[in-house]
Parts: structure tokens; sequence; C-alpha cells
């Protein structure tokens, strides 16, 4: 009998790549460590900062890690996984965007070592699963309670918060700044506080030292009044908000006009002054000295607004005008001839101010307002930047803090006592699983080990200290990275408020868990042009295997 050929069969397309099995774990956690790698050195007080340059030239410093992890522009799919924890973390609280980070790398590192010895993914995934819900209850019973109250205790998590960052040196006065700003607009509700962080509006300006920035209570808007004849400043301002231009309308439809005598020209152009005349007349007679538009505002309107004497701005954007009406209670008004007197709002003083080059509207001490504005000051676009960085970091933790009523200290203090109450944990199981659960344990270290590390510290030193202090049930030493020794961070005033730990340790189990049940990579078939992704492979991942820079 005649051999046959056996014709290979592609179920792929070709350039796709595959990588399978072992292989693609140890290229899946490879990936992941590197991003979590890239944020560490950035971790604590004595965290260092990154300079980050895109292909446009723009330079960001900084050293938050959802901000560094954006601007690089990952491509490898598993390290984009990282990178949503670090976006996850900033949307749900705000900060502890590298804490998240570091532990999924640390999971993952344990792991490998755990596949290494040969135990099942499926084994270390249901491991992780079981130590993190424990983690959770653990950090629960741990937890303090905090009162929207006591101001010290917010100032301190406030201060937490923003050291290490480029705002340092002007922590206590922004802390002071956020944590007024955060109870102005918060609302107590039978279902408890109700805080909308985008009541807070953060304006930047350069010209000034960060320790100039300073709340104010109303809104400051970038715009300028529309004509140089209106006042630079109104007392007792009675403000209308209007979301309709004050223009003669045009049709919808093209349309034309045909006029054969001169004098209807006159007449045609007298009407449209009589009817621009009336809008204004209209906004003037229900009292409004101060007017903000959201759409244009006609150049025969401007002159007749001037005329009687009223401050006016345009093309305010929506949430600016939403903004206003929450600071000053007034109405948004569409339609023009519906406006009232009962439609105004309510400020002190609306002033235009010159900050810098550029022309500052503020709109200042409304009576009980509901939006309010940091304006944060700085000597470059870069400090200024970052300090605003800082701010709204500071402003995520408050708010987390008030609507969980829950803190805990940091300094590494939660992780060890995590660590601890892990291994206790573990115990009670005799499979695989407990050698997963002891892994999740020792990662949890991995927080003030890297703490001692950026603080030039020696981590096995640093470590066997707090070890021994939490065996003496010293729930809150951690470490001083300023003098290297065991604090309690309780009294240390190192606070944060419990739903980022929490957050944190879910997050970075999840992902780690999700990475590791991956066994089979398929990526599909990219162009063969250079710079396509890695020349035909996965994106980030030449042939070859080996990982690009990114």
């Amino acid at each position: 009998m005649a051999n046959k050929e056996v014709q290979p069969i592609f179920i792929l397309p070709e350039n796709t790549k595959r990588t399978t099995g072992r292989d693609a774990q140890r290229l899946n956690i490879m990936a992941a460590k590197l991003v979590a790698e890239t944020v560490r050195t950035t971790l604590g007080p004595k965290g260092m900062d990154k300079m980050i340059v895109d292909a446009m030239g723009d330079i960001t410093v900084t050293n938050d890690g959802v901000t560094i992890l954006e601007e690089m522009n990952i491509e490898h799919p598993s390290a984009k996984m990282i990178v949503e924890i670090a976006k996850t973390q900033e949307d749900e609280v705000g900060d502890g965007t590298t804490t998240a980070v570091v532990l999924a790398g640390e999971l993952l590192k344990k792991a490998e070592d755990l596949l290494d010895q040969e135990i099942h993914p499926t084994v270390i995934a249901k491991g992780y699963r079981l130590a993190g819900d424990k983690a959770r209850d653990i950090l629960n019973s741990i937890s303090e309670d905090v009162a929207d109250s006591d101001g010290a205790l917010l100032n301190k998590i406030a201060i937490t918060a923003m050291t290490g960052k480029g705002a340092e040196s002007s922590k206590e006065l922004l802390a002071e700044l956020v944590v007024k700003a955060v109870k102005r607009i918060a609302a107590k509700t039978k279902d408890g506080v109700v805080i909308d962080r985008n009541d807070i509006k953060i304006e930047k300006k350069v010209g000034a030292g960060v320790e100039d920035s300073k709340l104010i209570e109303g809104i400051v808007l970038d715009k300028e009044r529309i004509h140089s004849s209106m006042p630079s400043k109104v007392h007792d301002a009675k403000i209308a908000l209007i979301d309709s231009a004050v223009e003669v309308k045009h049709t919808e439809i093209d349309a034309k006009i045909s006029i054969s005598d001169p004098e209807k020209m006159q007449a045609f152009l007298d009407m449209e002054e009589n009817m621009l005349r009336k809008m204004v007349d209209k906004i003037s007679s229900s009292g409004a000295n101060v007017v903000f538009c959201q759409k244009g505002i006609d150049d025969l309107a401007q002159h007749f607004f001037a005329k009687k004497g009223i401050f006016v701005a345009r093309r305010i954007s929506k949430t600016d005008l939403e903004k206003l009406a929450k600071a000053t209670g007034a109405n948004i008004v569409t339609d023009i001839n519906e406006i009232t007197s009962k439609d105004l709002g309510k400020a002190g003083i609306v002033e235009e101010v010159k900050v810098g080059d550029e022309s500052l509207t503020y709109v200042m001490e409304c009576k009980n307002p509901k939006a309010v504005t940091l304006l944060v000051r700085g000597s470059t676009e870069h400090v200024v930047d970052e300090a605003k960085r800082a701010v709204e970091d500071a402003i995520g933790d408050i708010i987390a803090a008030l609507k969980n009523n829950k803190v805990v200290a940091g300094a590494g203090a939660c992780e060890m006592e995590l660590a601890k109450e892990l291994h206790k944990y573990s115990e009670s199981f005799s499979g695989r699983e407990q050698l997963a659960i002891k892994a999740f344990a020792q990662s949890m270290e991995v927080i003030p080990r890297t703490l001692a590390e950026n603080a030039g510290l020696d981590p096995i030193d640093a470590l066997a200290e707090l070890r021994s202090a939490h065996d003496k049930k010293q729930k809150w030493a951690g470490i001083n990275v300023f003098t290297g020794k065991v604090m309690d961070a309780w009294k240390s005033g190192v606070i944060e408020p419990l739903k980022i730990k929490t957050q944190a340790v879910s997050s970075a189990a999840e992902v780690a868990i999700m990475i590791l049940r991956i066994d089979d990579v398929i990526a599909g078939g990219v162009s063969a042009s250079p710079g396509a992704g890695g020349r035909g492979g996965m994106p980030g991942m030449p042939p070859g295997g080996e990982m690009s820079e990114y």
C-alpha cells in the first residue's frame, strides 16, 4: 500500500501567534511583574518620581501610579489588565493605585513559585479567592470608625494622601482646604452621606507658590466679561444662568429674504435690534445684574447689557453652569421669555480677576454653596499639575472615609496585620490551597518591604521588627521611613480610608486569578509591517516571546 502524505490542517489564519501552557503563563506573569516594578519605586513618602515624555514631546513628572501607567501607552495584553486595576482604583477611591498594582505583581510572583512546584493554577486561584475574601473580613474587623465631625482625623487622612507627592511642602494647608471643601458639599440623607466629587471644581493656575492655593466658596470660571464697559466687580450679585443664545434665531431650513426697498432693509435691521433689546430687557427686568450664558451673545446684545451695567460671561460649559446652579441656588433657564426673579441665584461678589496673563471670573461668598472651587497654584506647569493630582487623591480619600465611616492606619501596618492573620487562616486548611493562602499572606508584606526599600532601609530588618511588633498585638505597628524604626502609625497620624485597602486587595486578587487561569494566548493576524505590534506577534511581544520595552 502506497504511503499517502498527511495534509497539515490549519485552523488559524497566517501570521497568528499562539503561546500555550506554561509559556503563556510565564510570559503573562512576566509582563504583569514588569508593570508592577515600574511603579513600585514611587510608593510611600520617600518614593521617587517618573518623567514620561510622549510622542509629541510633552513632559509629565509624577509619582501617581495611574497617571504613570496611562502615559506609558502599554501594549502587552496582560500588562493592560494590570493598568485596568489602577484605573478602577482611581475611579472607585481616587487613591491607592500604586498599592493595588504592586500587590497584583507580588501575587503573580508568588504564584509563579507555586507553579514551579507543579501546583495547578486552579488550586492557586481557589486559594487566592479564599484569602481575598478573608482579607476583606480582617480589614473590616481591624478598622476604626471616623465621624464627619472629627476634623483633626480627616486632616490626617488628607495629609497622608499628599505625603510624598509634589504638594508635600504645603500639605497641611491643602489638607485643611480639602476637608473644608468636602464637608461643604456633603449632604446628609436617611441613607447616609451623599457626596459628589464633581461638585468640587479644581482650577489650576501657574504663577504663584502651592502655598497660595485657596478655597473659593463658590465657582471660579476660566472666562472674562464680554464687554470692557461692563462692571468688573459686582456686589450682592443676582445671577441669571441661561443655556440658550442671546441672538436672533435663524430658520431651521435655508431661507432667503428678498428686500427690494432700502427702507425695508432699515426696518428689518431695526426689528432685529428690537428683538435683541427685548431679550436684554426681559433678563434685566428679572433683577439680574450678572448673567452667565452657555451659548453665544450677539454684539448688539453685549452693548445693551453693558449700558445696563450687567456683568456678562458667555460660552460657559454645561458642567460649570450646573456647578454655578448648585453654588448660587439659581435655576438654569432655557427660554429667556420665562425668566423671573425666582430663577436668580445669589452671590456676595462676582469679580473678574487677572491671574498671570489670563482673566478669571470669581463667583464668591455664596450662601451655603453645594459646589465649591479649589484654586491650586504652582510655580510651573509641572508643579501645579502634580499639586492638582495630590489634591484629587486627598479629596478621594476624604470622600471614601466619610462614605464608609471606616479608616485604618497606613505605613504598612495594615498589610502586616493582614499577613499575620492570613497565615493563621491558612493553617485551617490541609490541602494544597493552604500553600496559595500562605503565598497570598506573604504577598501582603510587599508593601512594608517596598516602603523600607524606597527609604533606603534594610527591608529584612524592617520586616523582622514589624513582625515582632504585630506578634505582640500591636496592630498599628508600621514603619517610620524617616527614622527607620517601628512606630504606632495611628498615633503618628498616618491614616487611610478602609476603602483604599479593600479595593486594592480585591482588585489585585481578581486580576491575579484571571491572569493565572490563562493557558493559551492567541494573537490575531497583525500586518507584518515594522512597528505593527511586534511584527505579526502579540502586541508588545516580538517573535520568540521576548517582551519589547513599552
